[in-house]
């Protein structure tokens, strides 16, 4: 089905630039004055006009009216409306396009940095360099996120499934450093390629976390209405996880992602998300 949806959007995209030239012909008609032709009485039979010469008419060169401005913009406001339905209508399909996109792009200009990270990694503790550990996704899927390894391999050992917290011991002095520039995140991009995660969306969380959570937070599972995110408008806006209290304050900024999800909200939190990458804004 998705796969007819991308056909779909192809030909659409096909055809309208294959129309440029006649949307072209007519945005240059509403915004430029034409000639009009000049009568000619030697191409006209004279049994038509007996009682009139050539020459005893004069004849002026006129212009036409440029139609209104609001020729223009109503012209460029209907082939935008056309294409805001369009993608509202086939978000999911626009959303993937572009989350797939991202992530090509990212992982060929990251690819030298995760090399670097890994070394880093092996240089200072044993073990793999990439971690994968469950986690919950939509309609309550458990898939194998992807991320660099920075803590120690025996982290959870006696611990079990916590939150890290400000100054963890189980952090490497490499790991502190990827968790706070948010490189350890990159290699999620293969999930994004997976199509187990998007690019934005409610972050991921372990399948015991989950348990514990829907049970305290009211409405907790609509989170797993959409595909989770590397980064979303929770983690945009608000500091890292500490507490069940911080935890309530990110549900309602995910149900309230899920509730007004669009390209341009995406967009928007990308941007803010460059922000807290740059500052390294919650990181622990």
């Amino acid at each position: 089905m998705q796969f007819k949806k991308l056909i779909i959007i192809g030909v659409f995209l096909a055809g309208f630039f294959l129309l440029e030239p006649v949307y072209r012909e007519k945005l240059s008609f509403a915004v430029t004055y034409f000639d009009q032709p000049t009568f000619s009485y030697e191409n006209i039979n004279n049994t038509y006009l007996p009682e009139y010469g050539a020459a005893s008419v004069p004849v002026k060169p006129q212009r036409a009216h440029a139609p209104e401005p609001t020729t223009l913009l109503l012209f460029l406001s209907g082939i935008g409306g056309m294409i805001v339905r369009f993608a509202r209508k086939n978000f999911e399909i626009f959303k993937r396009m572009m989350d797939l996109s991202l992530s090509v792009i990212g992982l060929l200009i990251a690819s030298p940095v995760l090399a670097f990270a890994a070394a880093l990694i092996l240089l200072e503790s044993p073990g793999p360099v990439i971690y994968r550990q469950n986690r919950v996704g939509k309609k309550h899927k458990v898939f194998k996120i992807y991320k660099l390894r920075t803590m120690r391999i025996d982290a959870e050992k006696f611990t079990g499934a916590v939150w890290a917290r400000e100054n963890d011991p189980r952090i490497t002095r490499v790991g502190r450093f990827l968790r706070k520039t948010h490189v350890d995140e990159i290699p999620q991009l293969f999930n994004v390629i997976r199509g187990e995660m998007s690019i934005v969306g409610p972050r991921p969380e372990r399948p015991e976390m989950v348990r514990t959570l829907k049970t305290l937070i009211h409405d907790y599972e609509k989170r797993l209405a959409v595909n989770p995110g590397i980064t979303g408008l929770a983690q945009a806006v608000h500091k890292y996880d500490s507490t069940i209290v911080d935890v309530k304050k990110k549900v309602k900024y995910d149900l309230l992602y899920i509730k007004k999800m669009c390209l341009w909200t995406d967009l928007q939190i990308l941007a803010r998300t460059c922000v807290v990458v740059v500052t390294g804004k919650g990181a622990h």
